[in-house]
């Protein structure tokens, strides 16, 4: 499975039960990574992204369980280390800035290799990076 992630300067994904930010630029691009495609998420997320269009978005609670090869999955507060072994692809979305965080990437990137890496504005945030990990052979 391939796992999208939006991710503060000290790996945090969320504070008090909630998303630590949200970007319209970051949502297009996901919207263009699973075009076709099959996007799986929690019903948190749903409300955020349940509305994107061109691919068959699947929410249930247990989605990472659920997910097969190649399905895409929108992660904003799982913990994926039950999960390393499905793990494909890690593509990361940095706002480049730290917030508060009680919830906190699980994956020790060190073990990864980064792919590609890329810098776009968004529309909340002036800078925000795009990082695309596969694991190391």
């Amino acid at each position: 499975m391939i796992v999208i992630v939006c991710l503060d300067d000290k790996k945090g994904m969320m504070f008090n039960y909630r998303r630590q930010s949200r970007d319209q630029a970051v949502t297009e691009r996901i919207q263009k990574i699973c075009m076709g495609k099959r996007l799986w998420m929690s019903p948190y997320s749903d409300k955020l992204y349940g509305s994107l269009e061109g691919m068959e978005l699947i929410v249930n609670p247990d989605f990472l369980s659920m997910a097969g090869g190649g399905d895409i999955c929108l992660v904003e507060s799982d913990s994926l280390m039950p999960y390393i072994e499905k793990i494909e692809q890690v593509i990361i979305y940095r706002w480049n800035r730290t917030y508060p965080a009680d919830v906190y990437l699980d994956l020790d990137l060190s073990q990864w290799e980064r792919r590609e890496r890329h810098e776009f504005p968004g529309t909340s945030h002036e800078k925000i990076t795009e990082e695309i990990y596969e694991r190391r052979t």
